[in-house]
């Protein structure tokens, strides 16, 4: 499979089981060999990965459960019960944090450049996102791409032991695809690509 058969490969699933077509430590390989590899400005590595299984990616879907049950509505919280229990019936959960520490020493050092140090972090990450999510897709795992942060952010980093200086940026639920999502209508190359010659 080429790179491009890959991009299409990659979509979001969400009906997902815990049955994986790889083990738990060839996907543990892939995600860290994709982290080493992604690229980042300056070279800063600053995104940080971690990696729930079994009762911890369980007990985060809790977490958020929990969460967000102080803040919904009761007549709303069915609805979003059933999605968050979707996303713990998965086989695991990739949480990615962006190491602000590190941002800070780079602000510190390269000082002409310091206010565009956030911009190029948040490159960094995108990048090692979109980079273990083709990967995963690779391998034939489904996942889906969440942001309960910053809303959990204080109760993760309990639980964790999660740095002061890691920020959470972003939660992918990943498992076996159970089923595939609809077609999703994109604009044509010509609308978004401009080329001058």
């Amino acid at each position: 499979m080429n790179y491009l058969e890959i991009i299409k490969k990659r979509r979001s699933f969400y009906s997902l089981s815990p049955q994986l077509p790889i083990t738990k430590q060839e996907l543990i390989r892939l995600v860290e060999d994709v982290t080493v590899e992604s690229p980042s400005a300056f070279n800063m590595q600053s995104a940080k990965v971690l990696i729930l299984f079994n009762g911890d990616h369980r007990r985060l879907w809790s977490i958020v459960a929990d969460t967000l049950r102080e803040m919904i509505p009761p007549e709303n919280m069915e609805q979003t019960q059933a999605k968050l229990d979707m996303f713990s019936a998965a086989a695991g959960s990739i949480l990615f944090f962006e190491d602000e520490s590190i941002v800070d020493s780079y602000k510190k050092q390269f000082a002409l450049y310091a206010s565009a140090f956030d911009m190029f972090a948040a490159h960094g990450i995108g990048i090692l996102q979109g980079n273990v999510w083709n990967a995963l897709a690779d391998k034939g795992i489904g996942a889906n791409l969440q942001h309960y942060n910053p809303l959990i952010d204080a109760a993760v980093a309990k639980e964790w032991d999660i740095p002061a200086s890691h920020r959470l940026v972003s939660q992918m639920v990943f498992g076996g695809i159970v089923n595939h999502p609809d077609p999703k209508e994109k604009k044509p190359a010509g609308e978004r690509v401009r080329i001058i010659e």
